[in-house]
């Protein structure tokens, strides 16, 4: 008998599926075809490390799911999806005709049905070939039906969030304790990899790392570059923990800083500061945002400011980095209680940043590493 390894108690898969389900009715949808892998995971608990294959998920507007995917995966069917339903394909198949008489089987030859079409899986040559098979089916674009829902974690995805964010802490720590004059990035890469597993996480970062001209530009990676005296580090740990994120950022100056060093980074936290004090419930995304932009470019640190300042985490499947909500000058949302957010400030190659989540008051810092300019 196979263990359950369910990520959350039953009820909240299916206070979700709810949701969901009266949002299909209400449209006139008799399913939605789910091909996002956090969809997939958030509403029917059905987790594998190879999500990339061919996989999604029917959800009828009444009902139980049905879960489509490769035979090699029943383990993990069994293991943590709370629906029994499926339908797998083998290596030897014709996948796409095993997916078009899943969809005939469950829901006639012409369902109305909802789609998630953004859905990276789902690609050009997937959706012609199930259109052709489905020829009598009518087909909407709901991608951001499910992914919306998604915005406000329950405390328990939180508590999630909470374990990832001490995951982060660790590696930051070990960052600041590897780097030194003649240490590879890999080095510390290894460091700060071994420190987050250890604290927590499911997956080993290390997240954004560069040092000398490569701290100056966002998303660099480690490499074999040996630090050198006065080099930034730039380090963003970014761990997870049921695939939950938190995340933050830290200014690392190796073996000196100048006085011009720690004033620029006392005034990024300074902004910061001001900026994530006016979050709260119904404040609206541009708020904060403005006073990111205003105060970096009020003190001259930067001579434009393009990107966004806040953004959603939560359950994020590789290659996703983040929800699709975002802080920048045209935001049209307001801040609600349950969301939680990466919100960072970034200038002459130092970086700051925090997770933090929405309460029903204000906010809350996830992470609380301390908050300085540190020398390595």
């Amino acid at each position: 008998m196979v263990q359950t390894n369910y990520w959350f108690e039953k009820s909240e898969f299916e206070a979700r599926l709810a949701r969901v389900q009266k949002v299909l009715r209400d449209k006139g949808h008799d399913a939605l075809l789910a091909f996002q892998p956090e969809t997939v995971t958030w509403l029917t608990g059905f987790f594998t490390r190879a999500y990339s294959s061919f996989q999604f998920a029917i959800i009828p507007a009444n009902g139980a799911p049905t879960l489509f995917c490769r035979d090699v995966e029943e383990y993990y069917l069994d293991s943590t999806c709370i629906y029994p339903d499926r339908a797998m394909w083998t290596d030897s198949d014709d996948r796409i005709a095993v997916a078009v008489e899943c969809i005939r089987s469950r829901l006639g030859a012409t369902p109305k049905l909802a789609v998630e079409m953004a859905a990276w899986p789902l690609s050009h040559a997937r959706y012609e070939g199930l259109k052709a098979g489905l020829p009598g089916a009518v087909w909407a674009d709901e991608s951001r039906l499910v992914t919306t829902m998604r915005f406000i974690k329950s405390p328990a995805e939180v508590a999630y969030q909470r374990r990832a964010a001490k995951a982060a802490e660790a590696g930051m720590q070990a960052a600041i304790d590897s780097a030194g004059v003649g240490v590879t990035e890999r080095e510390m890469a290894a460091e700060i990899c071994a420190a987050m597993i250890r604290a927590g996480s499911d997956l080993p970062g290390p997240g954004v790392m560069s040092s000398g001209e490569r701290a100056f530009h966002l998303h660099g990676g480690y490499s074999d570059r040996v630090l050198e005296h006065g080099d930034i580090v730039q380090i963003e740990t970014t761990p997870n923990v049921r695939h939950y994120h938190a995340r933050f950022m830290r200014p690392i100056r190796v073996a000196e800083a100048s006085d011009e060093d720690h004033r620029v980074v006392e005034t990024l936290i300074r902004i910061q500061d001001e900026a994530i004090a006016t979050v709260k419930p119904g404040v609206a995304a541009t708020v904060p945002d403005a006073i990111y932009r205003e105060g970096v470019l009020g003190a001259g640190l930067r001579e434009t400011y393009t990107n966004k300042t806040f953004y959603s985490v939560g359950l994020l499947l590789a290659p996703v980095g983040g929800e699709p909500l975002e802080a920048e000058p045209q935001a049209t949302w307001t801040f609600e209680p349950g969301m939680t957010f990466h919100t960072y400030v970034l200038a002459r190659g130092f970086g700051m940043s925090e997770t933090i989540t929405i309460t029903e008051t204000g906010h809350e810092r996830l992470t609380t590493f301390p908050r300085q300019l540190f020398i390595a």
